[in-house]
């Protein structure tokens, strides 16, 4: 998750590396990545090795899509932090109080414009003018590290309850019916995390996000999964 303080130095005080919505997120991407190479991948045939090249075909694509994802989340994370220092940077050298506040006000966000006040925002110039050294450039921190393993991990293991059935079943027809119950069980928890997270029921977002899994799975069977 990316922070939104203008504290080029913030990201050392975050409490968790990944918050709920970013780990229910990481964890779909990588089920519904899964469940559709699954589903590709049947839609071939069923050769006497097909379990075992469905299960390791999976694997190896969410291994690359974690991978990807991981570095991709460096590259925003290291993005967001220099566009933070440059505007502090613009807020101190400003000559004009007048500008640092307007450069202040634009980097908030919409629905936070119409509820901060000028006399805040020259508060917090005077916070920011007041700053110890900045840094020379932006720069990745070791949580940043850990948070995008994070993200790695999650990609990876969210294949294993759609893949892992191609090891148990030797019949292809068994493990698919398995691999796709087990991922909508998997989308009902998800949907209940992110509706408690957001404050709504948990059990209609489970319901939802089921039926988009429900939907996706009908399709991968449309095309031959």
């Amino acid at each position: 998750m990316l922070t939104t303080s203008l504290d080029p130095h913030a990201a050392e005080a975050r409490p968790r590396l990944l918050d709920t919505v970013d780990r229910v997120c990481e964890m779909c991407f990588g089920l519904f990545m899964a469940l559709t190479f699954v589903g590709a991948v049947s839609a071939v045939g069923a050769p006497a090795d097909a379990p075992r090249t469905m299960f390791f075909t999976a694997l190896g694509c969410n291994l690359a899509w974690g991978l990807a994802d991981a570095v991709m989340y460096l590259v925003r994370t290291l993005t967001e932090r220099g566009r933070r220092l440059s505007l502090v940077r613009a807020v101190r050298n400003a000559g004009d109080p007048g500008d640092a506040i307007a450069r202040l006000r634009d980097a908030l966000s919409p629905a936070l414009r119409t509820l901060v006040d000028d006399a805040e925002l020259e508060a917090m110039r005077g916070r920011l003018a007041r700053t110890a050294e900045l840094p020379a450039r932006p720069a990745l921190s070791a949580q940043d590290l850990l948070a995008a393993a994070g993200i790695f991990l999650l990609v990876v293991l969210a294949t294993f309850p759609v893949a892992l059935p191609f090891i148990v079943f030797a019949d292809v027809s068994t493990a698919l019916l398995v691999s796709r119950l087990l991922t909508i069980l998997m989308l009902f928890g998800a949907g209940i995390a992110l509706g408690r997270h957001a404050g709504f029921g948990g059990w209609i977002a489970g319901a939802a996000m089921t039926l988009v899994g429900v939907a996706l799975t009908m399709a991968i069977i449309a095309l031959g999964g």
